[in-house]
């Protein structure tokens, strides 16, 4: 067994040469080498700094100022860079209780429009202090509970009038005169329509946006309770009179109007498809081997081009003053939506979107 020697003394050296020693001193280097690894490794490994524990993050103040007195309101202190504006709406709420998150409206600017409740504080702000307005929005409802009552009272509305209460018509003139069948056929289609309506809010329709202002609601009930009392108190009179052509017209018009609530109903599930839970649209809808959805190939918002359809085609078929009024007013309203609708997408699917029409086919 060799004894270790030092190997920086010369007497070592020597022996290594003498014997034959290129391979005894590769290998002597290896054992040193090993034995210096074992060295380290024993007396532990190097330890890397250790991280902070919490490290230090940076907060925002978000400060509330009123948009047309600019003074200031409040300031929420410590908001975290993940915030959105939904948390500083409730964090706000807590130091004004008078003003809850669905009535509060924010603005980057005075005359700039309303921040989304899913825009983040940290997209926001350009220092740590960040001052948005407020602005009293009023008394809010849901979309849901604005769409259901909206649709609700005419349905509810019609039948007191189909039934001939007689607190609205003379009871003895009512149980004399026959009723055409345009009559019955007219309360079939006119529920029918509300009904795919209440149907289609609750199970179909997706809404971007969780509250609307309380007025919006009472004048669109107003509009539509209203009308519906007036079309529903000429059509259901005991003296009304059916349409001039007869049984063809009302037959001819009785069928586009179902053609068109069908329409309207699987564009409005196409529509639905195509949307995400957040309410935007992730692709513009094509057309499908359902024949009521090639409407897409002409007009960008065919819905609305349904909807018209329905109302003139009841107007045809009960051939009443009342009726053609408000189909009249609906064909400009849903225009003007329809516009407003086609501008965004031609924003967003610009190469699907640039050769239709808004609503009305051809016309560009």
């Amino acid at each position: 067994m060799l004894k270790r020697q030092n190997p920086s003394t010369p007497e070592h050296s020597k022996d290594l040469a003498a014997d034959g020693g290129a391979l005894s001193m590769s290998h002597n280097d290896s054992r040193s080498f090993l034995n210096l690894s074992q060295l380290v490794l024993s007396a532990g490994q190097i330890k890397p700094s250790p991280a902070l524990k919490h490290s230090k993050i940076t907060y925002f103040e978000v400060e509330i100022v009123d948009v047309q007195s600019k003074k200031q309101i409040c300031i929420v202190d410590k908001v975290p860079p993940a915030s959105t504006l939904l948390d500083v709406k409730h964090k706000f709420h807590k130091a004004c209780p008078q003003w809850y998150p669905s009535r509060v409206g924010l603005q980057l600017e005075r005359n700039g429009p309303f921040l989304k409740d899913s825009v983040s504080i940290q997209s926001l702000a350009v220092s740590s202090i960040i001052t948005l307005y407020f602005t009293d929005l009023g008394q809010q409802v849901g979309w849901t509970t604005f769409f259901l009552t909206e649709y609700t009272g005419p349905l509810l509305i019609y039948l007191l009038f189909y039934i001939r209460l007689s607190t609205i018509y003379d009871q003895v003139e009512s149980r004399k005169n026959f009723r055409h069948p345009v009559v019955h056929l007219a309360c079939f289609c006119h529920c029918l329509h509300y009904i795919r309506h209440l149907l289609e809010t609750l199970f179909v329709h997706k809404f971007s946006e969780g509250h609307t202002p309380l007025k919006n609601m009472i004048k669109g009930c107003a509009f539509y309770w209203g009308f519906t009392s007036w079309i529903a108190y000429y059509i259901n009179h005991p003296r009304y009179t059916p349409p001039s052509f007869g049984h063809k017209q009302v037959s001819y018009a009785a069928l586009a109007f179902l053609m068109c609530e069908a329409g309207n109903h699987f564009i409005n599930v196409a529509l639905a498809h195509q949307t995400n839970t957040e309410g935007n649209r992730t692709c513009f809808p094509s057309p499908t081997y359902n024949p009521f959805t090639w409407l897409f190939l002409l007009v960008s918002c065919p819905n609305y081009t349904y909807e018209a359809g329905s109302w003139i085609s009841f107007t045809v078929m009960t051939q009443t003053l009342p009726v053609g009024i408000f189909a009249f007013l609906m064909v400009i309203q849903m225009s003007l939506w329809a516009q407003k609708k086609h501008k965004l997408y031609l924003k967003r699917f610009y190469p699907e979107v640039r050769r239709k029409a808004a609503m009305i086919p051809i016309i560009f």
